[in-house]
């Protein structure tokens, strides 16, 4: 490559990003916040909010469900999986989309269609026609509809945490991504919350008069509520400008850009043979300047580029997926990316499996009651998931906000993915003896220490070690591997636990535990580091550039 390009190349990445004057430490605790910070952690932690209460709300849903449609039965096992894992399978789709086009487009130009896709799915999702369907088919339209719910849940994912990055201080990015992501406890918590006040209103028609299928009206309600805060914070989402952070950072790109297509019209000018690459590369970023003004002058507007809006479009596109690949070509990128999508992938098999069937576990160890009404089952179901949220859920969360700039990101990961082991074998090999409080306890440590660990710090990484070019779509990736892990569990659990036990399949989630805490050690830690300025003199994505734009040249 000549020396010319690559010096080109540093220099403006010394010159196109300067740390700005807010990064630097202002002397208050990382988890104290401006007001700035406050409208962002309202505006960008909503969409967290909902995605907890949309995606567990399913578990009194299903149950109610039971009810309405099956007289009280168990629902079918298959279609059970099918509901419980629509919203994420949608969520795979979502992140993967939403990833790569925040990263291509801007996040201002797609921050807030998520939130539109998610309220538009709710409601179709309440128009569930219980009473013309069959119970069966009824299951299937609520499934679709939370697959195009999970679309947009899934892309919040990356559009939340990229924004919320980029417009972090280095030293409370944690901490902001941290208070972002403890939104899905309240989610979780309020979700809980408002199932066991609408359930204890419709007590007297349920309980006393003896009418359970109004449980269609209770859930229904439930979902509903959660349109709310989704309509209060659109507005500022599709009106939110775009980031310092990434602007500098597309700038950056397209100046590189620019520097690699003037040595590739230098070749061209001196030719393709071993002298003439020679002699191009000895020329003064002052020649290649001079050259590419005389060559500009000389060559007709059609063949400057594409003249369509639509064409530029899409040469940016494919630019944006070959500097990804590049990117993450080389191992010490791509072990990064590896151990984000596997710690996520396993962490997601184990909560998932456990919180997407929180209500089967609670049954199992008789905390539903096997006597009583059908309407006092459903409220000790709902009460306890309440508790175990409470207890566990929410703690969890702030202990990582508290600590994470203190701990750091990996010891956080690695002791919360050990301990939720610890907890989790407990209650495997004492399943069948456990009481109801010593079960309790030991359900709300395992909650709190998955998000005083792993749940928490596979959000974070993501949006922390990957620079702003590509930070949108790599936490998109790491999030839908995670996601698969929900599906898996999601699908596989009911079926497991009737096959061989519930203690079982707690086992294997143990093991997954064990091994997100080894594949955490591929992972460095991020406090306050800055892969931007990391990234910025990368020889190895710099040479790939140069040799991407010169086979584009020479095709």
């Amino acid at each position: 490559m000549s020396t010319a390009v690559n010096s080109g190349l540093r220099r403006s990445a010394r010159t196109c990003y300067k740390p700005d004057p807010e990064i630097e430490r202002s002397g208050k605790p990382a988890f104290v916040l401006s007001l700035t910070e406050v409208k962002l952690l309202g505006i960008a932690g909503v969409g967290f909010f909902l995605d907890a209460y949309d995606l567990f709300i399913i578990n009194p849903v299903l149950t109610m469900l039971q009810y309405r449609l099956y007289g009280g039965n168990a629902l079918p096992v298959g279609l059970h999986g099918f509901v419980n894992a629509s919203a994420n399978i949608g969520s795979v789709i979502g992140q993967f989309t939403f990833g790569y086009l925040a990263d291509a487009l801007g996040r201002s130009a797609i921050y807030g269609k998520e939130l539109m896709l998610i309220i538009f799915a709710t409601i179709m999702c309440l128009t569930t026609p219980t009473g013309s369907l069959s119970p069966n088919s009824s299951l299937i339209y609520l499934g679709i509809f939370r697959i195009i719910l999970g679309i947009g849940v899934g892309g919040d994912y990356p559009m939340s945490a990229s924004v919320t990055s980029d417009r972090s201080n280095l030293y409370k990015r944690g901490t902001m991504l941290a208070y972002i992501f403890a939104n899905q406890g309240w989610g979780s918590f309020i979700g809980s919350l408002n199932t066991v006040i609408v359930l204890a209103c419709y007590k007297h028609v349920m309980n006393d008069e003896g009418e359970t299928s109004k449980a269609d009206g209770v859930w229904r309600i439930v979902v509903a509520l959660s349109l709310i805060p989704a309509f209060a914070t659109l507005y500022q989402r599709l009106t939110m400008p775009e980031s310092t952070r990434y602007t500098e950072a597309r700038r950056m790109a397209e100046n590189q850009e620019a520097d690699l297509e003037k040595e590739v019209r230098a070749l061209k000018n001196v030719g393709h043979n071993t002298e003439g690459i020679a002699a191009s590369s000895s020329l003064s970023g002052s020649d290649i300047e001079k050259e590419d003004r005389t060559q500009e002058s000389t060559v007709p507007p059609s063949q400057n580029g594409p003249a369509n809006p639509e064409a530029i479009a899409t040469k940016k596109d494919k630019a944006q997926i070959g500097e990804f690949i590049a990117y993450f070509s080389e191992w010490r990128h791509a072990k990064h990316l590896i151990g984000t999508c596997v710690c996520w992938f396993l962490l997601d098999i184990a909560f998932y499996g456990i919180n997407l069937n929180q209500n089967v576990v609670l049954t199992q160890i008789g905390f539903a009651g096997k006597t009583g009404s059908d309407w006092e089952k459903l409220f000790k179901v709902s009460t306890g998931n309440l508790i175990v949220t409470a207890l566990g859920f929410v703690p969890g969360y702030y202990a990582t906000v508290l600590t994470i700039e203190k701990l750091g990101r990996k010891w956080i990961q690695i002791q919360g993915f050990l301990l939720a082991a610890l907890f989790l074998g407990i209650l495997a090999g004492k399943f069948n003896t456990l009481s109801h409080a010593a079960f309790i306890v030991n359900f709300a440590l395992l909650q709190f220490f998955f998000n005083f660990g792993a749940n928490a710090t596979t959000y974070c990484y993501p949006a922390e070690v990957f620079p702003t070019r590509f930070r949108a779509f790599a936490h998109g990736v790491s999030a839908a591997s995670g996601k698969a892990g929900a599906i898996i569990s999601a699908l596989a659990f009911n079926a497991l636990s009737q096959d061989i036990g519930t203690p079982a399949v707690l086992w294997i989630f143990f093991g997954c535990c064990i091994a997100g805490a080894f594949f955490t050690l591929l992972l460095p830690e991020v406090k306050g580091r800055d892969p931007d300025l990391v990234s910025r003199s990368d020889p190895h994505l710099i040479k790939c550039q140069y040799i991407q734009y010169v086979s584009k040249s020479v095709k």
